[in-house]
């Protein structure tokens, strides 16, 4: 394998994320890379501009990203102290949009992201974001089988 200075993990901020930050986490231990965490909050539930009553699962989202966050922010913490160089970022947006921007602007070497939506409440939320990354990014690509 070659040589890994910058690695990013893209976090959909849910559970199942984990199994790719911590793979993030042994490879940026192992190269002595940099470690960068991405969650991209894209708003599946923006209606504007439509006749239609929008969808109930708004507060469950919201639920399902609050808990993902707080166990994230526990290994990140951790991982700080014992010396890891970590960036973590939230932002708002266009999942493929903002990935690319962070990709060229660190210079990342590996995206580290989920191979799958896990279910239907997230394959609503997440649609086909797998298939454009690896279609646009200039970057390698490493998908992560979720945990069962």
């Amino acid at each position: 394998m070659e040589t890994l200075n910058n690695i990013l993990v893209v976090s959909r901020s849910t559970r199942h994320c984990l199994k790719a930050v911590r793979t993030g986490i042994s490879l940026a231990r192992k190269f002595g890379a940099k470690l960068y965490i991405l969650h991209v909050i894209h708003d599946p539930f923006n209606m504007d501009g439509w006749n239609l009553p929008a969808p109930t699962f708004a507060d469950e989202y919201r639920k399902m990203v609050a808990d993902a966050k707080r166990e994230l922010d526990r290994m990140i913490k951790t991982q700080r102290a014992e010396g890891l160089t970590l960036t973590e970022w939230v932002k708002e947006g266009e999942p493929v949009d903002e990935i690319q921007k962070v990709v060229e602007s660190e210079h990342i070497d590996l995206i580290i992201m989920l191979a799958h939506s896990e279910g239907r409440l997230e394959h609503f939320l997440f649609g086909k974001t797998n298939d454009a990354i690896i279609r646009k990014l200039p970057a390698t690509l490493m998908l992560v089988k979720k945990e069962d």
